[in-house]
């Protein structure tokens, strides 16, 4: 994880987002494994807390797993950009219904949220 994403794509963004750059990730065994944590401290990157059984506020894997339908129900993958605009069209709908998901983890006082 630290190599494969921290050093390559996190450090770099960090640096270019510059000192308000806040990292999400959940608590993931390599997320929170202490040669990552250390790399993050060294390198001055500030991750937010996550608490430890709300995994629901991420949209990460929803998106990842979406993408994958989606493109996999294509007979013919997308040849241009707006082609796979199209094919992804339902991560817009997963972006606007976050502050629902929120109130739903909040209401759930951090628990499992229903969606």
């Amino acid at each position: 994880y630290r190599d494969e994403i921290l050093k390559p794509l996190v450090r770099p963004y960090a640096g270019v987002v510059g000192p308000g750059f806040l990292l999400m990730q959940d608590n993931a065994r390599p997320h929170v494994a202490g040669v990552c944590q250390q790399f993050l401290q060294d390198e001055g990157i500030d991750a937010m807390d996550w608490p430890a059984h709300s995994p629901d506020l991420n949209p990460i894997e929803h998106i990842w797993d979406i993408m994958s339908r989606s493109i996999h129900q294509r007979h013919v993958a997308p040849q241009t950009v707006q082609e796979l605009v199209d094919a992804l069209e339902t991560i817009r709908h997963l972006i606007r219904s976050m502050p629902r998901h929120c109130r739903e983890v909040i209401q759930a006082r951090g628990g499992h949220a229903h969606y």
